[in-house]
């Protein structure tokens, strides 16, 4: 990859006669630069989806190609991202599944609206992957039921996770107590290829092997089958009653699975909240199906998880929320509950004893200017780092909170919108600089010469400034040396770089001393 062409050409001040020098140099990495650009001609989408299928893909995926602009004899990857997105045209379906490429094949089957008789091939490939991916995303009652007798088990477990199958189907799958459903799949994947019984090496040292680690096959495809249950504990279209026997699964993945569907019974979840994982407790702590009643106790629970993934739940009371964050370790994040809070619900956590409890409702940006200037005084510094970045705040207010709490909140200082550039100025000063907030000061849209320059000296910061039109245009260009190649991509980026220097490395490219 050339970095300085690739980010040249992702440069929105690139003149269109240097865009039309790249196109026709462009190889696949600076083609998909030049394809992301949002002043392309008509003229110019069309020589550069020449440059390959890759390319035209892409461009497609963009929205610059349409069906008219496509052969998809030529260009069959760019034909299968119009399918995909519902804008081929069907007799491309009829020749892309006989297309020699499995994986295009593969990639045909995920495509929407398919016409039968495509869906008819596709089911019978040879290769097994391209008709589990149709088992996974078709539409058709009738097909996913007959894809759920398939012989092989990777199909089937397709199925358990297609949202769109008949409940009777997946209820079928998870292999109800009773017995019924379809008759014992005849191959999987481990089968396929070694010799039963096998449990695949998780350090396989086989570089062609793509086995998934831990599978397994004595006969029963027993690793497939286990997957193929846990798809459909996840689906919301497997019905209820076929899945409660999975509280009592040896598996903790299977009960977690469970634990997290909001249409249990009550008795279930409370079966649940016993269970000796904390990784399963969490799962329903987070659920927010569960009752007040088992939320308060959760709330009790020792597994730090799990209290963390209560915090998490959307219906949490207010007060074991506010229980929670006095006790547990959340970060300043903005919960769903809290998100979601009235006005006097907000006003009574700005006001709460517990300093966690305000952290919390400083993560929102909406709040009112009298709350938001109470929080950003407030004495605890985790708190006022929360609402550092809250719009809104004046400089003076800003000031001060760096000033008294420095490294604790500067980073959040540096993140807000509103933070002058006087202020960044200082905040990057080496004497003050905390090295978390130069990345911050680097794209912040006020950030000045004097503020980006000490930024450079930061390894982390430095490809950041560097794409940053304040810098000045010595700089910019002195950048395009740099030993870091993201430095110097982001540099030739930089819609700053002299319009001169672009000709120049344009003209350089064009004539083969890039």
């Amino acid at each position: 990859m050339n970095h300085l062409l690739c980010g040249l050409a992702a440069n929105p001040n690139l003149p269109p006669g240097l865009v039309d020098r790249l196109i026709g140099i462009a190889d696949d990495d600076l083609a998909a630069e030049l394809a992301a650009r949002a002043d392309l001609s008509r003229t110019q989408t069309t020589v550069l989806a020449a440059r390959g299928d890759e390319i035209a893909a892409r461009l497609a995926y963009e929205g610059w190609l349409t069906a008219s602009d496509v052969d998809p004899l030529v260009q069959p990857r760019a034909a299968l991202a119009l399918l995909d997105q519902g804008a081929g045209r069907p007799e491309w379906a009829r020749l892309l599944a006989s297309d020699p490429d499995p994986e295009r094949r593969e990639k045909l089957a995920a495509c929407p609206d398919l016409p039968p008789d495509v869906v008819a091939t596709l089911g019978t490939d040879p290769e097994i992957r391209v008709v589990a991916e149709l088992a996974l995303w078709t539409t058709t009652p009738d097909t996913a039921a007959r894809f759920a007798e398939h012989p092989h088990a990777e199909v089937r477990c397709a199925v358990a996770a297609n949202e769109k199958a008949p409940p009777a189907v997946l209820a079928g799958l998870v292999g109800p107590a009773g017995g019924t459903g379809p008759p014992p799949a005849r191959r999987c994947l481990v089968c396929d290829r070694e010799r039963t019984p096998f449990v695949h090496d998780p350090s396989c040292p086989r570089t062609d092997c793509d086995l998934p680690a831990g599978a397994s096959c004595d006969g029963s495809h027993e690793s497939t089958v286990r997957d193929m249950r846990q798809r459909a504990v996840c689906n919301p279209a497997t019905p209820v009653d076929a899945v409660l026997r999975f509280a009592e699964h040896p598996s903790m993945v299977m009960r977690g699975a469970l634990a997290a569907r909001p249409d249990l019974p009550a008795h279930v979840f409370r079966r649940l909240a016993e269970d000796l994982v904390p990784g399963v407790r969490a799962a329903l702590a987070e659920n927010p199906a569960i009752d007040e009643a088992l939320m308060r106790v959760l709330a009790t629970d020792n597994g730090h998880d799990v209290r963390r993934g209560l915090a998490h739940n959307p219906n949490v009371p207010l007060d074991v929320l506010t229980h929670l964050a006095g006790a547990t370790r959340i970060g300043p994040v903005l919960l769903p509950r809290i998100a979601g809070a009235s006005p006097a619900e907000i006003a009574s956590l700005a006001a709460s004893p517990v300093p966690g409890a305000r952290m919390l409702v400083a993560a929102r940006r909406d709040l009112p200017p009298g709350i938001r200037d109470a929080l950003a005084a407030d004495p605890d510094a985790k708190v006022v780092a929360s609402v550092a970045p809250h719009p809104g705040l004046s400089e003076a207010r800003l000031r001060a909170m760096a000033d008294r709490h420095g490294g604790r909140v500067v980073t959040g200082v540096a993140a807000n919108p509103d933070t002058p550039a006087e202020l960044l100025e200082d905040l990057a000063r080496p004497q003050r600089a905390v090295r978390r907030a130069l990345r911050d000061i680097a794209r912040h849209r006020n950030a000045t010469a004097r503020a980006l320059l000490p930024c450079l000296a930061d390894a982390r910061a430095r490809h950041v400034a560097a794409g940053h039109p304040a810098l000045p245009e010595r700089t910019i260009v002195e950048l395009l040396e740099d030993d870091d190649r993201q430095v110097v991509e982001a540099a030739a980026a930089n819609p700053s770089l002299p319009g001169a220097v672009m000709s120049r490395l344009g003209l350089r490219a064009t004539t083969g001393d890039s």
